[in-house]
């Protein structure tokens, strides 16, 4: 498991009619607060403010087709123009098991990147895919 120590966070947020709401700077709209949203948003921020991915390279809730079914990756990271790494975000009550893992490899016969990563806000998991082989690794690689 890898341990993630998340910046301070650098939200927009409002109330209307009885809902939370926040301001996602990816996809430019206020999206209802959901325990899943929140720890979508708490680790983009990680990847930008951390990680130094640059915002423009990421892409969320990004629509992809799984056969005749339409599907939605969490976080998609581009690099060189191509799918570099997919985030699955889970709520924090949610255990991250075989069928999480399941769910992210799905998603990556259409993406076909190098790295995955799995997350509910308190663990996080890291895979590399390499020569056919899904090798855990002990942290987020770096961009660069």
């Amino acid at each position: 498991m890898i341990k993630i120590d998340y910046p301070e966070p650098r939200f927009r947020t409002k109330s209307e009619n009885g809902k939370d709401w926040i301001f996602d700077e990816f996809r430019k709209r206020w999206i209802q607060i959901s325990p899943e949203e929140w720890v979508r948003q708490n680790f983009l921020q990680w990847l930008v403010q951390t990680k130094k991915i640059p915002a423009s390279l990421i892409a969320v809730e990004k629509e992809i087709k799984l056969g005749e079914l339409r599907k939605r990756c969490d976080i998609v990271v581009y690099k060189s123009s191509i799918p570099w790494m997919i985030v699955e975000c889970k709520e924090m009550e949610v255990t991250l098991d075989e069928a999480v893992i399941k769910q992210i490899l799905n998603y990556n016969i259409s993406l076909r990147v190098q790295y995955l990563i799995i997350t509910n806000g308190t663990d996080t998991f890291a895979f590399e895919l390499k020569g056919g082989n899904i090798q855990v690794l002990q942290e987020i690689p770096d961009f660069e």
